[in-house]
């Protein structure tokens, strides 16, 4: 008997077509993110950012060195695990050995775009299966490698849910080889972690999702808004109170039936896809709805496919008949299973734990986390307003001319755009600060480039009022905004309502102001 025939189980022959999903879609994923990182890293974080990732570096490097003069000094031995807990917070990165500069993030993020390009054609799949795992092992180390020095500005979910997306699908192989089972099972494993997770912080949080109100909020408070989301505001409370009951559904029951039997979990999946697509069409997540659909057809079998849309030619992307996996592949794929299955037990007593964490990672190379969102709404939409002036900031008579933001929501008029999965990463932060403090250090960095009308950081902005030149001086205010009624945006046109509150910063200058 061969060997392999013990591995009968190990192919999932059902699976051709959520293997070409998963690939292609967590590549698009990957490209994006890529794109995003060249055209927001360096302005954000670069070395003259708003947080330089060089001083980050400086830090840590400081902060270590530090330990090691107080351990030589105490006459103690640092072990490797003490090690790697103490430097828990700063996650591997390239950029520790090869040290940072914007040419080298450059670097990293166009050979990234390249690799999650070529899967998205699907050049890899065509090799052996280690083609692709090469390729999106690369792909991981590269992301992690920005993701773990971005700071607050990759310190989303969906930062970690791309890392262990990118690193499990690796393991799918090529058309040379059936799709291997045990990583097909590990996906609806993390769906279920993805979804489950979200349902239970809900659930354990803001009682507006244990008393059905959660939506009558959070349409209109959301993050960023996209150009439907006025729209599902103003439908009626008994709509909104329909909606949290099938997102409990959808996160609370559903992804256990991603392990029943087919078609079970092909309908389990494709409710999941029909809840995220409701998402996606009334907000602005980066790309945490869109990968949750790419993983969700994971549970898609090719025969439920098949049935659907007859004249769909999966010949062309399945395994033939008489592949079967060989003794190496199936020791890679049975290796990672058991690390992942590891690693799976601080996720797996998070989900059932009273103080459960939302959007943690509990090991450094973020390859099986904890996911969550919106375990708590917000019942009013404050916005910062930066404002800046040609005039003497002083003068009671001064005109103050508003700055515009590409997905912040800012003139009462504008429709709100749609931009996901791309992340607007400053438009996402800036909703954060009437939540916590107005004088971040990033914020304050980022009131400087406005007074020195910094190119690099105009380039973000929707609307500079000063067209390329620096104003006198530069404030921030804030704004109650409630979405205009149907009357009131016949009557006025607003998207809109506006209400002033108060001075979150007051007028600062770079150069003194003129005196009589």
């Amino acid at each position: 008997m061969d060997g392999t025939d013990w591995f009968w189980w190990f192919d999932a022959r059902d699976s051709d077509l959520a293997r070409e999903v998963l690939q292609r879609g967590i590549a698009a994923l990957y490209l994006i993110a890529f794109v995003s990182t060249l055209n927001q890293f360096r302005v954000l974080l670069g070395e003259r950012g708003l947080l330089p990732v060089p001083d980050l570096l400086d830090a840590v490097r400081a902060t270590e060195r530090r330990m090691h003069e107080r351990e030589a000094r105490l006459g103690e031995k640092v072990g490797p695990l003490r090690r790697t807990r103490r430097r828990g917070y700063l996650g591997p990165t390239v950029f520790r050995r090869w040290g940072y500069s914007d040419a080298k993030l450059v670097g990293v993020a166009v050979v990234g775009v390249v690799l999650a390009a070529s899967v998205v054609v699907g050049l890899p799949q065509l090799g052996p299966p280690w083609l692709p795992m090469l390729v999106f092992l690369a792909m991981w180390g590269l992301y992690l490698s920005i993701a773990s020095v971005g700071q607050t500005f990759y310190g989303f979910g969906w930062e970690m849910l791309l890392c262990e997306a990118g690193f499990l699908v690796a393991f799918l192989g090529s058309r040379e080889v059936p799709p291997p089972l045990l990583i097909i099972v590990l996906v609806w494993w993390l769906v279920f972690r993805l979804e489950f997770g979200a349902g239970m912080i809900k659930i354990r949080g803001d009682r507006a999702w244990r008393d059905l109100t959660a939506l009558y909020y959070h349409h209109e408070t959301q993050p960023m808004p996209g150009p439907l989301s006025r729209q599902a505001h103003l439908l009626p409370k008994w709509f909104h109170r329909f909606e949290v009951l099938g997102n409990h559904f959808a996160q609370l029951v559903v992804p256990f039936l991603l392990f029943a039997p087919q078609p079970v979990r092909t309908v389990a999946a494709a409710v999941i896809i029909a809840t995220q697509l409701w998402l996606v069409i009334t907000g602005n997540f980066a790309w945490l709805n869109w990968i949750t659909i790419v993983l969700a057809f994971g549970a898609v079998g090719d025969t439920a496919v098949q049935w659907l849309l007859p004249w769909l030619p999966l010949d062309a992307i399945e395994a033939p008949a008489d592949a079967a996996s060989p003794r190496w592949w199936i020791a890679i794929v049975l290796l990672v299973t058991a690390l992942i299955l590891w690693l799976s037990r601080h996720p797996l007593m998070n989900l059932f734990s009273k103080r459960q964490l939302m959007n943690a990672s509990f090991d450094r190379f973020m390859l099986v986390n904890a996911y969550g969102a919106f375990g708590s709404v917000t019942r009013q939409r404050v916005e910062v307003i930066v404002e800046g002036t040609a005039d003497d900031p002083r003068d009671p008579s001064a005109e103050w001319r508003e700055y515009g933001f590409k997905g912040k929501p800012g003139d009462a008029k504008r429709i709100p755009r749609q931009f996901a999965p791309y992340h607007l990463r400053l438009d996402w932060l800036m909703w954060f600060l009437p939540l916590g403090r107005i004088e971040e250090n990033w914020f304050l960095r980022f009131l400087e480039k406005l007074l020195e009308a910094d190119a690099a950081t105009l380039k973000l902005l929707a609307h500079d009022p000063f067209r390329g030149e620096r104003p006198t001086a530069v404030r921030a205010r804030t704004e109650l905004y409630t979405f205009a009624t149907r009357d009131e945006h016949r009557r006025t046109g607003d998207v809109w309502v506006r209400h002033p509150l108060g001075t979150a910063i007051p007028p600062i200058s770079l150069r003194p102001t003129h005196r009589d």
